[in-house]
């Protein structure tokens, strides 16, 4: 059997980890042969390959990034995309996809397996919003990073007596914001889940100075005041419809400053939530991820994505995972206004 592998959309710490674990178990175990796609689905669309032997994935675990790149490509968007997929795999002499990716990619890969193409999803996004799995692999590095940076970020605020505004990831899920928020101790987090409301943040930021202490307050990407919009960098839209998000953050820095007479500034962490190496968790996580998913293959189990159950790894139907994006509940963020102020 010859397998294809591909990683599409953005970058994620983990994703080598995932192609490694597939090659090492395809070959070792049952004696496959592995074509990896460049650029995520404009691979299998321009027949963009490279071959993948045990040499090739021996030194990729630690690293970040991905060794086949990727790209936000949507053969769905393309005249005659999926006979341009069907020919390249029949002419590549490729019998099935491993499809590394989050809600886009995965989308792409339930359709295709609809049109019979047998695909296998892997679940990754550093937003941790896929339906169907308790945690996708990357979300943990990006939380780390974070929390780092608000550690580093109390110091400073703290010397200068300012209040610093944190704009992490999250377009419609606040995931990383609560966890990176409740981790690093910061003085109030707004999520894409619930509008917030200025004069309560002023509020909060005011109580938090009278403390004598510093605030820092987290902040999604997508979070919105209330009656507000969504904060557009641009109004470009990607080939799956998303429009680029950010600027909440410079915006409510600049509101907390004109209404309390406080310094406030803006650091925005963006790509670097999920560059770099990625953390042990992410690591073996993502390792799991590929040999269930080459188990899938094996089985001749198509449109199935490998997800985590507590502690086990199972199949569930492409189509569940995508139904809908896993955000934060009320009773979550409830939790973490104990510590608001």
């Amino acid at each position: 059997m010859r397998v294809g592998v591909l990683t599409g959309g953005g970058d994620c710490p983990g994703l080598n980890a995932v192609i490694r674990a597939v090659v090492r178990k395809g070959v070792e175990v049952h004696g496959w042969e592995f074509v990896g796609f460049r650029n995520g689905w404009q691979g299998p669309l321009t027949g963009d390959s490279r071959p993948l032997g045990l040499a090739d994935v021996e030194d990729i675990l630690t690293r970040g990034g991905t060794i086949l790149r990727s790209s936000r490509t949507n053969p769905y968007q393309v005249d005659g995309g999926v006979d341009q997929i069907r020919k390249v795999l029949a002419d590549q002499g490729v019998d099935a996809l491993v499809a590394i990716g989050g809600e886009d990619t995965l989308g792409v890969a339930k359709r295709l397996t609809d049109d019979g193409i047998g695909v296998v999803g892997v679940p990754k996004t550093i937003d941790n919003d896929l339906g169907a799995t308790d945690y996708t692999f990357g979300f943990d590095t990006a939380v780390s990073i974070a929390t780092e940076a608000i550690d580093r970020l109390h110091t400073t605020a703290e010397s200068h007596h300012r209040a610093l505004v944190i704009e992490v990831m999250g377009r419609h899920a606040g995931w990383i914001a609560l966890h990176s928020g409740l981790a690093g101790g910061a003085s109030v987090i707004l999520v894409p889940e619930r509008q917030f409301s200025v004069d309560q943040v002023v509020q909060w930021v005011e109580r938090r100075f009278e403390k004598e202490y510093a605030p820092i307050i987290v902040v999604a990407e997508g979070a919105l005041p209330e009656g507000g919009e969504e904060k557009l960098l641009t109004g470009e839209k990607d080939a799956f419809g998303h429009v680029r998000l950010g600027g909440i953050g410079n915006w409510l820095a600049d509101e907390i400053s004109e209404r309390t007479g406080k310094e406030s500034r803006a650091v925005v962490l963006g790509h670097v939530q999920r560059g770099g190496t990625p953390t042990a968790y992410d690591r073996v996580l993502a390792t799991r991820f590929g040999l269930h998913a080459v188990d899938a293959v094996a089985d001749g189990d198509f449109g199935v994505m490998v997800a985590l159950k507590g502690t086990d790894i199972v199949r569930v139907k492409l189509s569940e995972a995508t139904a809908e994006l896993k955000t934060v509940p009320l009773e979550r963020y409830q939790e973490a206004e104990v510590f608001f102020g």
